[in-house]
Parts: structure tokens; C-alpha cells; sequence
């Protein structure tokens, strides 16, 4: 089943590669979206995908890269639109 989260990452996830390595995860992972930072310095992202590829996604973003310090994910469903060809950072 597909599905579509909404993803708030909290904590040193700005400056640290966290979009890079989230698009890179995300290709890998075949999921499609976008991540973007935050004006306060939080990272947010929507992934759509295979239900387990999602949720992989979403888990890695409980720890991120090595230079990242998560705080705290806040993760929102929402119905699959398949609006996205690729992943990529929004700017």
C-alpha cells in the first residue's frame, strides 16, 4: 500500500548535510517527495512511497547523518496524492 507522511525532524539537523543525505536515503529507498529546512532551524520533508519504504525513511530520520543530533520526529499521515516523480530538496 502507498502512503504519505508529513516529517518534522527537531534538533542540530540544520548544516549538517541532513537534506543530502535524507535525498540520498530516499533514492535509495525509491521514495518520492521533497525536504526542506525550516526558518527555525528545523528540517521538514514529504515522503510517498511503498508503505515500508516510507516507514524506513522516517525511522532513519530518528538519527540522520553522522554530524546530526535528533531531537524529537513529528510524523503526520496523510492520504497518498503520487504527486512527485523524484526526491529532491525544496528550496
Amino acid at each position: 500500500m502507498k502512503i504519505r507522511a508529513i516529517v518534522t525532524v527537531e534538533g542540530l539537523v540544520q548544516g549538517v548535510a541532513f537534506r543530502h543525505h535524507t535525498v540520498l536515503k530516499g533514492n535509495q529507498l525509491r521514495v518520492t517527495g521533497w525536504v526542506k529546512n525550516l526558518p527555525n532551524g528545523d528540517v521538514q520533508g514529504c515522503f510517498e512511497g511503498e508503505e515500508p519504504d516510507v516507514q524506513a525513511l522516517v525511522e532513519w530520520c530518528h538519527h540522520g547523518p553522522s554530524r546530526a543530533r535528533v531531537d524529537r520526529v513529528i510524523v503526520e499521515r496523510e492520504p497518498f496524492k503520487g504527486e512527485f516523480d523524484s526526491f529532491d530538496v525544496r528550496y
